[in-house]
């Protein structure tokens, strides 16, 4: 658990060195089945709608956003998709049964919108209020192969800059506490779901690549 250093504690039983995490913040990712129809199907749908209806604006800084009714016009293929994270959804979350956690399908309330990003798009630092998860399906992550085209999910530490306010030279030495008081970054990958609590701070950086970049967005509420 610990980073390998070179010097070495000489009083301690390294065996027994055990680190635990007690407050993670979870954010899941998982592959659709069948992406590769489901996303020639959406992109279809998604640019075609972004033809004919104006964009919303909310935390988009440039770029199309449908309005959250994803759910009514994409069909089967969209569908394929809210059930995937309704899925993912239910196997990260239990419900409280007087003490006894308990998983099975929840009832869900799927809200979900589109989005196509071109170079220079971004989205803005905001959360979600009202949801218990939030999350992002990538129907096109626009790379053609490039690996230098922005547009990262940019997750922020929610203790904001707390860890590095003391002392921002240091830093925990244990793999995944290393960004500690900073941001994560998950780079877009089609046919890939991401879902992580709705209230933490996201945001997208902004996109460069030459092709458009075509996502959903969703929440889970109950």
């Amino acid at each position: 658990m610990i980073i390998d250093v070179d010097t070495k504690p000489t009083h301690l039983d390294q065996e027994s060195v055990d680190v635990q995490f007690l407050f993670p913040t979870p954010f899941a990712t998982a592959h659709v089945n069948n992406h590769l129809a489901i996303n020639r199907d959406l992109a279809e749908l998604i640019l075609a709608r972004a033809e004919t209806h104006a964009s919303a604006s909310l935390s988009n800084v440039g770029g199309w956003q449908s309005e959250t009714d994803f759910a009514d016009w994409a069909g089967p293929s969209g569908a394929a998709v809210l059930e995937a994270a309704r899925e993912l959804g239910n196997g990260i979350t239990a419900l409280n049964d007087r003490g006894t956690l308990k998983q099975g399908d929840i009832a869900w309330r799927i809200n979900a919108w589109a989005n196509v990003n071109r170079a220079g798009h971004s989205n803005e630092m905001h959360t979600h209020a009202g949801s218990y998860w939030s999350g992002v399906y990538y129907v096109d992550d626009g790379m053609d192969g490039e690996t230098q085209t922005g547009g990262e999910l940019e997750l922020l530490d929610p203790r904001g800059p707390a860890p590095l306010m003391y002392a921002p030279q240091l830093k925990t030495a244990i793999k995944s506490c290393l960004t500690a008081g900073l941001s994560e970054f998950q780079r877009p990958r089609s046919g890939q779901l991401y879902m992580f609590p709705a209230w933490l701070y996201h945001g997208v950086r902004p996109y460069l690549g030459a092709r458009a970049r075509i996502s959903v967005a969703f929440n889970l509420c109950v």
